[in-house]
């Protein structure tokens, strides 16, 4: 039985919520049936003997131990689409951010404060007060920048004073709030939105012109991505959606049902001379076909740096846009893809049955 030291549900909350089918945990940990090789949510139907499962706190966990996900039950989505107490709870800060949800607040909505903290470590990162935080300042930051007056800004935000708002507002875009409506492009905040996919969870990162980054929620390394986007661009994170990512949503629902194969919206890319050649030579192939590192190689004009190619494929940060996952290994066969090989395999059948067809 294997439970990370990351997750700090300990096994017998674990096998209690599993033995109730309880729907209120889904996103919190992940069982995997070792008699299958799937892994499902706590919520599945399924019934497996006990000593057939290990518990997992992530769909990463779960993958990295060999397991794939369950048809019936779709636990690659239960981050993506969150239960509906969670989303109640999102839609209640959204509708009323001057109100605080405390614990008390919370119990009220019959809510443990634990559960919920919990819920939002795992899936978002960060404590749900911190969410609600960013949710309310971003509000404020977009009331201020399109117009509005302080007074509107500071009552929106939900707090009770101007000198709290100026505080918090300063530490999160780094500037007085007074200032925000001139300040230049460095203090705009970059919005973070997880969006559905029938192939899990994606998290997507966009200022108001430009996507930064587009990723499966559970890649290895997404949170140091995270902390290198945020040096690089210096500007704050805050959940929430814009019109860039509102649009990048339609487009990944058209691409998934086989009515667009190019992504227009528009992109940053950043990286070393060499990676942006490579990442360029990716978008030259065509859609619903492959190559290989070995060819990508070749047509850069370097045939000897197969393995650079490799390197660079993998620090791709915008997935789909870039298609990392058309590049396959030099025999044919399908090679290491960030998002899992599963995926690579799922993304290139989509794009060949829908060329084909």
């Amino acid at each position: 039985m294997s439970v990370k030291a990351e997750s700090d549900l300990n096994i017998e909350e674990m096998e209690r919520a599993w033995k109730r089918r309880d729907a209120s945990y889904d996103g919190l940990f992940l069982f995997g049936v070792k008699t299958t090789g799937i892994f499902c949510r706590p919520s599945c139907p399924s019934l497996p003997q006990r000593q057939n499962i290990e518990f997992f706190p992530n769909m990463a966990a779960a993958l990295g131990a060999g397991y794939r996900p369950c048809k019936r039950c779709r636990p690659e989505l239960a981050s993506g689409e969150p239960p509906e107490w969670i989303e109640s709870l999102m839609r209640a800060v959204r509708e009323n951010p001057e109100t605080r949800f405390d614990a008390a607040r919370l119990r009220e909505k019959n809510l443990t404060p634990e559960r919920v903290r919990r819920w939002f470590r795992t899936n978002y990162g960060m404590t749900f007060a911190a969410w609600a935080r960013g949710v309310r300042l971003s509000r404020a930051f977009e009331t201020i920048r399109t117009g509005g007056c302080l007074d509107e800004a500071v009552f929106e935000a939900g707090f009770d004073s101007h000198s709290g708002f100026r505080e918090a507002f300063r530490n999160t875009f780094k500037t007085a709030p007074g200032r925000s409506a001139s300040v230049n492009e460095s203090n705009e905040p970059i919005h973070v939105s997880v969006l559905s996919t029938p192939l899990g969870p994606m998290l997507a990162a966009a200022t108001a012109s430009e996507l930064v980054l587009l990723e499966f929620a559970d890649r290895r390394g997404l949170s140091g991505n995270f902390r290198e986007m945020r040096r690089r661009m210096r500007r704050p994170l805050v959940p929430g959606e814009n019109a860039l990512l509102m649009g990048l949503k339609s487009e990944l629902s058209d691409y998934f049902s086989g009515k667009r194969t190019e992504f227009s919206v528009p992109y940053r890319r950043e990286g070393s001379p060499f990676q942006l050649k490579v990442w360029e030579a990716l978008r030259s192939i065509p859609y619903g076909t492959s190559a290989s590192y070995r060819e990508i190689a070749k047509r850069l004009g370097i045939p000897q740096a197969v393995r650079a190619v490799g390197r660079a494929n993998g620090q791709n940060r915008l997935y789909l846009i870039i298609p990392c996952h058309r590049v396959i290994a030099n025999d044919g066969s399908l090679s290491g893809y960030g998002g899992g090989v599963w995926r690579k395999k799922l993304l290139l059948d989509l794009e060949r049955k829908n060329r084909l067809g």
